[in-house]
């Protein structure tokens, strides 16, 4: 047995709305004097190569590759006129490939709100044949891996033409992608849907196309138990009521995922005063409904029970997602009188 733990006494940016069912796009692409066209999701053009984008609406709002706000001085342009804003890129890289959207804000009453209902998106791709990979500055990137949490691999191309493999630095080998556990989506990478330990390592992209063939940054992935959700817990005590002088215990215990800890606080009327209890504390791996889960258990142990330790005990159960709190409530009962021996007549 041992003590019972107590509780003691980046720069903001215009947030994206996001687009309303059948919304009408209000981007389009500037292809001479005079001349637009309708964009679709995608829209490849070779690296070096000028976009001009015109956004209908008033007062319009910009998002772009992020290559673009770091050292885009001097190749990003933007306007805003009376009817439409205008986004300009000249000299185009490798680096600029990523999505390019614009929303309006709609000021009917002086107060301006964003046009959730006119949005328009496009991801353009600039081809490069000497970068198959959007270029980045990292040679190594670490990604937490974490149960019940998709990661993303960010190696992008700059062509959707491009073949991407996934693999393993050690041993080399190539990484199956399925479809369902992992996926490739040439506008984001690689997306790990279920991750696990098995996947942990050093991994990289393979890209080709034609006669060229290069590889990504590599990628660490540290495989981190973390949890799906909060503790459930739940709480019992070996009686309602006990009387002065009895001994009691409450229970705490959560069912959870293998290896993910759990922390108990106790909470306690005698607590007040300094009256010590004592907690044992148990882990057992069991079987429930065909899956394995962690039991976690937090015995409180009172003894020789005094009006003091009447009232409400509290039980809190946390772990790396959140916390949760059990009580149930003690009553202490005066002890019955002692009998009176019998009288001789």
């Amino acid at each position: 047995m041992k003590a019972a733990k107590v509780k003691p006494q980046a720069k903001a940016t215009a947030a994206t709305p996001s687009p309303g069912p059948q919304a009408p796009s209000i981007l389009v692409q500037v292809v001479g004097r005079g001349r637009f066209l309708k964009l679709t999701d995608t829209l490849v053009l070779p690296a070096g190569a000028s976009l001009e984008l015109r956004c209908r609406g008033r007062s319009a709002r910009w998002r772009f590759p992020v290559s673009l706000e770091e050292e885009g001085a001097g190749r990003l342009r933007i306007k805003h006129f009376s009817r439409f804003s205008q986004l300009l890129v000249v000299n185009s890289t490798a680096s600029d490939t990523g999505e390019y959207s614009c929303w309006s804000l709609q000021c009917p009453n002086s107060e301006c709100r964003n046009g959730e209902d006119r949005i328009g998106t496009t991801f353009v791709f600039f081809t490069d044949p000497q970068e198959l990979f959007v270029p980045t500055e990292d040679y190594y990137e670490v990604v937490q891996l974490r149960a019940n949490q998709p990661i993303l691999l960010p190696c992008q191309v700059t062509s959707p033409l491009a073949k991407v493999t996934l693999h393993r630095e050690f041993p080399l080998e190539e990484i199956l992608v399925d479809g369902v556990d992992i996926s490739f989506d040439p506008k984001k990478g690689f997306t790990i849907h279920r991750p696990r330990a098995s996947y942990a390592g050093s991994l990289f992209c393979m890209a080709s196309l034609e006669d060229v063939r290069q590889i990504s940054t590599k990628y660490m992935l540290i495989y981190v138990n973390y949890p799906s959700s909060p503790p459930k817990s739940s709480i019992k005590s070996s009686g309602a009521s006990v009387q002065v002088g009895e001994n009691f215990n409450v229970t705490c215990m959560v069912l959870g995922e293998p290896e993910i800890a759990v922390d108990f606080t106790w909470e306690y009327p005698g607590q007040q005063i300094g009256r010590p209890p004592y907690v044992r504390e148990r882990t057992v791996l069991v079987r429930r409904v065909g899956q394995v889960q962690l039991e976690s258990e937090s015995v409180l142990y009172v003894d020789e029970a005094r009006v003091v330790d009447d009232g409400l005990y509290s039980c809190r159960t946390e772990n790396h997602q959140g916390s949760t709190t059990a009580s149930t409530r003690i009553r202490v009962l005066p002890a019955p009188p002692a009998a009176r021996p019998a009288s001789r007549g």
